[in-house]
């Protein structure tokens, strides 16, 4: 009942309230990526949902557009600023998820919505994370979020797919507030997003 019914229920009602209440902070926010980062102030990018289907996931631009002389965007921890920084660390950046909530793109929790081009790469157990609609946040967020192993990521994952439950998410509601005001694990050790998720090589 709980998964098929009043999850999604809950995702409509909650996200609805959120975007009628902070209209205003949305206002301010447009206006500052504007004004330090330019145009557009949302990022755009496909990325695959429940069963695997395409949708466009809006985030605020937290990076700018600075290229090379050739034209090429440089490597993301230049474009990255400390305004960036800011909205990530945050999560401010993510408030424009809520229309993919309200759309039925997303739910407030689940296995996070990744690449496109890394959907060619899962294993058979790690294509379950997208037996549900993908969350604002999950299991794998509020236990290391980008300082997981990939593969840490997805057992986290595809566990969470297997135990829905009203419970769990409440748990990962609580458990992620804690993690954005202690702004853990936004960036992995090495880089200023987390690397790129190459393939899992079969166990021996």
């Amino acid at each position: 009942m709980y998964k098929k019914f009043v999850k999604r229920f809950l995702d409509i009602l909650i996200s609805l309230m959120i975007l009628v209440l902070f209209c205003w902070l949305y206002l301010i926010l447009a206006v500052l990526v504007r004004v330090k980062l330019g145009s557009p102030v949302l990022f755009k990018q496909p990325r695959p949902g429940k069963d695997e289907k395409i949708f466009n996931m809006y985030k605020f631009r937290t990076m700018t557009d600075a290229r090379d002389k050739d034209g090429n965007l440089l490597p993301d921890e230049v474009r990255l600023t400390s305004f960036g920084k800011k909205l990530r660390s945050t999560s401010l950046d993510e408030l424009p998820e809520f229309i993919n909530i309200l759309k039925g793109d997303m739910s407030f929790i689940g296995p996070r919505p990744l690449l496109v081009k890394y959907l060619p790469l899962y294993n058979e157990e790690q294509h379950h994370r997208h037996d549900v609609r993908p969350g604002l946040t999950g299991w794998a967020q509020v236990n290391g979020r980008n300082l997981l192993s990939w593969e840490d990521k997805f057992e986290k994952d595809v566990y969470y797919v297997n135990n829905i439950s009203f419970l769990l998410d409440l748990k990962i509601l609580f458990k992620t507030v804690a993690v954005v005001f202690d702004r853990s694990g936004i960036n992995s050790e090495n880089d200023a997003t987390m690397e790129a998720f190459t393939g899992t090589k079969p166990k021996e």
